[in-house]
């Protein structure tokens, strides 16, 4: 058995060891993959054979030699239940609804995020006017931020509003007034007060849970600009506060950027980790911050795009988070 949810035919022939005659016990022994409840459903929906046969009593009893077939149907998509989680709402009216996410928070659920997500407590704050919208899993969503990402994220309300919003993050203002910005904490100055990285991100070759310059990527385009630079300890430059804005929205797209230009988030343990050291170059007072974060730094701060059905331009900018201004706060302390 796999964790696919893809359709299977699976086959027992019945040995007369398994310690019981009875169906769903021989099924148990021989199937540990499939639980005592599952199995018993799929004989009562007709799903278990014997010779051609169904066999829709779980306490039936079987011989040694006997080949029992079993079809286990693709597991249908579970739909998310509405939870009533808080919402930080920067705007909302009938067609979308913008939320200023904090860290910590899973867009949609996945493997390991069944509950507890964005999606649990927009159907609990939107009802039924998500149904549908999206998909089963993801209704409404139309771009991401990872968990510890904080900042802007519109979602869309009903269809309307999603095949709009789809085509303008799918455009990203290369024709349109879409703008997507964030504020970067990153390690390290660059050499310049401003830039671009246009190179192609793909999955990591090794590690599939990460992301990676790769040229049989997709294209990923990364415009930054210099806010604040920082010095250490030493009074040599150690961090930058930079400005991102994205031209297109591949998974974790800045952090992959800023890390292969040299400039890796501070707190990315995943594209940052070999930076741990260069905290020894802050202050007690910074290196206290970044700990406490605990996360990349990292804010989705504003967000430009056309209203759905008026056509109206909308305009937010959501402030630096409480963990971002300490850091930000020593940094320019130099503690």
């Amino acid at each position: 058995m796999d964790g696919s949810g893809s359709a299977q035919r699976l086959e027992v022939t019945v040995a007369g060891d398994e310690g019981s005659a009875r169906l769903d016990r021989v099924l148990a022994a021989r199937l540990p993959d499939l639980s005592r409840s599952r199995l018993k459903a799929l004989i009562l929906a007709g799903a278990v054979t014997r010779e051609a046969a169904a066999i829709r009593d779980p306490a039936y009893h079987v011989a040694a030699g006997d080949t029992i077939i079993i079809d286990v149907p693709e597991a249908a998509p579970a739909e998310p239940k509405g939870e009533n989680i808080a919402l930080d709402i920067v705007f909302e009216d009938d067609d979308i609804i913008v939320i200023n996410k904090p860290k910590g928070l899973v867009v949609h659920p996945a493997a390991g995020h069944e509950t507890g997500t964005l999606v649990n407590a927009l159907i609990a704050h939107c009802g039924t006017s998500l149904s549908g919208i999206g998909g089963v899993r993801r209704p409404g969503i139309v771009h991401r931020l990872d968990k510890d990402t904080t900042g802007l994220m519109v979602v869309a309300k009903n269809d309307l509003a999603h095949a709009s919003l789809t085509a303008q993050f799918a455009d990203h203002g290369r024709t349109g007034p879409m703008r997507r910005g964030y504020m970067a904490f990153a390690w390290g100055v660059p050499n310049r007060h401003r830039g671009t990285v246009d190179a192609p991100i793909d999955r990591h070759p090794h590690a599939r849970e990460k992301m990676a310059v790769r040229q049989s990527g997709r294209e990923a385009v990364t415009h930054w600009e210099i806010l604040e630079s920082f010095a250490g300890r030493d009074g040599k430059p150690v961090a930058a506060l930079l400005a991102c804005e994205l031209e297109t929205g591949r998974t974790h797209q800045i952090r992959v950027h800023l890390a292969h230009i040299g400039h890796p988030l501070m707190g990315d343990a995943v594209y940052g980790p070999h930076f741990k050291t260069k905290a020894n170059q802050l202050g007690p007072e910074s290196q206290a911050a970044l700990t406490a974060l605990g996360r990349q730094a990292l804010h989705a701060y504003l967000l430009v795009l056309e209203h759905p059905r008026s056509g109206e331009l909308l305009h937010w900018e959501a402030p630096l988070p409480e963990d971002l201004l300490l850091l930000e706060g020593a940094l320019k302390a130099a503690l």
